[in-house]
């Protein structure tokens, strides 16, 4: 595959390096990079793939600085990765026989409902607060499922991620946002490994791509350590909203025949 020119290179890398930036603070970075993978002219499979492994680069970043800033102690969490990981494997595997036409519907109406959660719900700060459930509760059912749905469809991942960590793990925003950038880097390696293994993969784009996306995770990794859930918490909730327009808006989503728009 040939590479592409010097205007849409700026712009994917670009893309990539805001990317970066948003989705350490608040997931979501697929929103930036994923629209402009398509625009790019790549075969919807492969900017898929692609994405996959530019985005592997933007959560390690992220799971880096949060770790050596002490928000995240990684040899704790390796049983979480572990799990998220096989759940993306499985995922991915399957997403080509699943139907998605549910999760398309349910999907934008889910992330309101996370965007309202944190915009709406007091004493969202980042202190920690009782547990919900117990670890081994949640470590053997949040990850590996989670894990699964980025495999098969994937928007939304890291919000889901940060309300599981929140409402149930006792976390506080950023301490969730932190242990959640593990998990991301986990189930993006999963999935990533299909695409490659099926051959959907631009590398040399990937790569330039995640080398700007390293470097985006790493500027907001540190402003999300610097400012806490006071930059944390109207950023996720933009993100969702965002988010949830964006898969609305989409053409395959069974919604806009439903309803005629």
């Amino acid at each position: 595959m040939e590479f592409l020119s010097d205007p849409l290179l700026w712009m994917l890398t670009g893309a990539a390096f805001l990317a970066g930036l948003v989705d350490s603070i608040a997931g979501g970075g697929g929103l930036i990079t994923i629209p402009a993978l398509f625009l790019s002219g790549l075969p919807p499979l492969t900017a898929l793939g692609t994405n996959k492994l530019q985005s592997l680069f933007g959560s390690l970043s992220a799971t880096i600085a949060y770790a050596r800033a002490g928000h995240v102690h990684l040899k704790s969490q390796w049983l979480e990765a572990l799990l998220a990981l096989a759940g993306s494997i499985g995922g991915a595997s399957l997403a080509t026989i699943l139907p998605t036409d549910i999760l398309k519907a349910i999907l934008p109406f889910l992330l309101i409902a996370v965007a309202f959660y944190f915009a709406f719900r007091p004493n969202l700060d980042n202190e920690d607060r009782a547990r919900r459930i117990g670890t081994p509760l949640f470590t053997f059912t949040i990850p590996p499922l989670l894990g699964f749905y980025d495999g098969v469809f994937g928007p939304g991942t890291g919000s889901f991620l940060m309300l599981a960590f929140v409402s149930l793990a006792g976390y506080g925003l950023l301490k969730a946002t932190a242990h959640t950038k593990l998990l991301n880097f986990s189930s993006n390696l999963g999935s990533f490994a299909v695409f490659a293994l099926a051959g959907a993969m631009h590398w040399k784009l990937g790569i330039l791509m995640g080398i700007a996306q390293f470097t985006g995770a790493q500027i907001g990794a540190r402003l999300a350590s610097k400012n806490g859930a006071g930059l944390i918490r109207p950023l996720l909730v933009i993100v969702c909203c965002a988010l949830a327009i964006s898969l609305l808006s989409r053409p395959d989503n069974p919604l806009r025949e439903l309803l005629h728009f």
